[in-house]
């Protein structure tokens, strides 16, 4: 039986909807749609499956959580009509991201291989929340919102299923933040730095063919990383430098300084983006993000099974979420080296804001355009010393260990970024010292029951990246 979404794609949410009310069930695999009656049995069996499901993270979750669950979300309209298509919809920049889209009208489809989970499993780690299924969650968020996300799981390195995925939903904006994601990860062994090459410079490939070949007006938004720049000893700007050279000028890619594979597969992207907007007349973002924290967003708190993940171990944990969970269970603060290392940070809040700017002010055909996205820059040790003030003030005794650098990298230098632009297209900053760091604790000291203590010190050193499988020792250093 042909799915009633199949026959007209752009109807996807109505066909779906109506599809629900008829008895049919649509199922997408592989980028093929499947359907078939649901008797009242099994739909009352599938139901009371899901209840249980939900009943059994809801217990966990109000086991460890005394406040209420979260706000109520009011969809809106904004976005009514564009087709924004989140590949890396399960990750959790881009779980609160296709949340935050459907809440604003936008019509969402997630495109998603689950494979960040599948490092969880292989390495032997766990977010500190209690994450449900992505299938589970795209139910939840259709009973708190009304809204519907359409679901695609595959890999977009698979060319066969990525076309599908693109023929099927026709987006308007992709959305692209399904590369692996960690530096750690990219240095565990020569078989995590070729997987993380391959898949993220693959996949954004044929995320590109995609674009030319199927949809040539479709908008690309893709995540990058701050940590493409490196830490020159000059400022850093908006993606391109112009520089003067014997006499003559010229505006060029700012120079680019990878520390990890995972930091040059990201530049290997933005190379080919920029040649493909020249070639083809793409009309990309690249969005230079910088390191993100928090778990808040207004949607992923409306309900336990929306909840978003928080990493918190020495792999995918990032700085500031890492040193608010150690502090939060008695941990010291994990200071790699001097300290003097500078980012760029931002509120997952501001993260998902951001997105939807990009999409709202889209590139031009061709234009290959480039935005910093951070909110405000602190050193390591400025960020230990934020931690250990607002823990005291809860009660927590908080102290700071510099531990040796298992990163190769200048552990004091001179770092300025500039990141207007996106301020400049509206977005309001939520800043570190609006209580946000009193908010993330209290989160974690209601999760900390969840913290496994051997996962928190840094087992990855750059150094002793070998060519021997090395997953056993990835996670707990030694």
């Amino acid at each position: 039986m042909q799915c009633p979404a199949m026959q007209n794609p752009r109807v996807g949410r109505r066909s779906a909807k109506a599809a629900a009310q008829q008895g049919v069930a649509c199922v997408h695999i592989g980028g093929r749609v499947f359907a078939s009656r649901v008797s009242g049995q099994r739909k009352d069996a599938r139901a009371a499956s899901a209840a249980s499901r939900a009943k059994s993270v809801k217990v966990h979750a109000t086991a460890t959580i005394e406040k209420p669950a979260g706000p109520t979300v009011t969809p809106s309209n904004g976005g009514a009509g564009t087709r924004v298509m989140i590949i890396g919809g399960d990750g959790y920049c881009g779980w609160a991201t296709a949340l935050h889209l459907s809440a604003r009208g936008y019509e969402v489809c997630i495109v998603d291989n689950l494979c960040r989970r599948q490092f969880d499993l292989t390495l032997g780690l766990d977010t500190l929340t209690p994450i449900a299924t992505i299938h589970d969650r795209v139910q939840k968020w259709a009973e708190v919102s009304g809204k519907y996300i359409s679901l695609q799981i595959g890999d977009i390195c698979d060319w066969e299923f990525l076309s599908q995925a693109f023929t099927f939903f026709q987006p308007d904006h992709v959305v692209h933040f399904g590369e692996q994601r960690s530096a750690p990860y990219s240095m565990i062994d020569r078989q995590k730095a070729v997987f993380t090459q391959t898949n993220n410079v693959v996949g954004t490939l044929n995320v590109l063919f995609a674009i030319k070949e199927l949809k040539p007006d479709c908008h690309l938004v893709k995540l990058g990383t701050m940590g493409e720049y490196g830490t020159p000893n000059i400022d850093i700007e908006e993606g391109y430098l112009t520089v003067t050279h014997n006499g003559r000028t010229d505006t060029l890619p700012y120079p680019k300084q990878g520390n990890s594979f995972y930091h040059l597969s990201k530049i290997h992207d933005s190379t080919n983006m920029l040649f493909t907007c020249k070639a083809w007349k793409v009309a990309a973002t690249d969005l230079n993000q910088g390191v993100v924290y928090g778990v808040r967003t207004e949607e992923t708190m409306a309900d336990p099974l929306l909840i978003n993940r928080y990493d918190y171990d020495g792999i995918f944990g990032t700085a500031l979420n890492r040193f608010v969970v150690q502090a939060a269970v008695g941990h010291p603060l994990t200071v790699y080296g001097k300290g003097g290392q500078t980012r760029g940070f931002l509120d997952i809040r501001d993260t998902v804001r951001c997105i939807q700017i990009a999409i709202d002010n889209p590139a031009a055909r061709g234009e290959m355009r480039v935005y910093n996205q951070f909110t405000e820059q602190f050193s390591v040790n400025q960020l230990a010393e934020i931690v250990s003030r607002e823990g005291r003030k809860l009660g927590l005794e908080v102290v700071v260990q510099n531990v040796p650098n298992p990163r190769v990298e200048a552990e004091e230098h001179y770092y300025n970024a500039k990141h207007t632009k996106l301020v400049e297209l509206g977005l309001q900053p939520h800043l570190l010292a609006d209580s946000m760091i009193d908010s993330l604790l209290e989160f974690a000291v209601q999760y900390r029951d969840r913290v496994r203590m051997e996962l928190i010190k840094p087992a990855v050193d750059w150094r002793k990246t070998g060519v021997k499988v090395n997953t056993m020792g990835a996670a707990v250093a030694k």
